[in-house]
């Protein structure tokens, strides 16, 4: 089941404290980047963030969900009306996420 655009403008506007927000679609998802790393995304409707120690720190009791069949275990975060969580838990993550990888120059 893919993600609604409905669903992707409410994520995207909760996170709105943050600069540096973008997404990008993917098959039918949508991969959330916070300055230019990709920190989670939206899968059929939620919002799963990487399983980093400082989200693992601030969600202790999140559950792990997988994005789709074949991909790591992320964190659901349930706390969406907390904009002040929101921006605070993508802040912290940022330290950890990993850096983009660079893309192969075309021939």
């Amino acid at each position: 089941m893919a993600s609604s655009k409905d669903y992707l403008e409410f994520v995207l506007e909760q996170l709105s404290d943050l600069d540096g927000i973008s997404h990008r679609a993917m098959m039918g998802e949508y991969i959330i980047y916070y300055r230019g790393k990709a920190a989670g995304g939206i899968y059929d409707n939620r919002f799963l963030v990487k399983p980093v120690g400082a989200a693992k720190k601030l969600m202790p009791e999140a559950p792990y969900e997988l994005p789709y069949k074949g991909a790591k275990e992320m964190l659901l975060v349930e706390d969406l009306d907390n904009r002040t969580f929101l921006a605070e838990l993508l802040d912290s993550m940022y330290d950890e996420l990993p850096e983009p990888k660079k893309k192969k120059p075309k021939k």
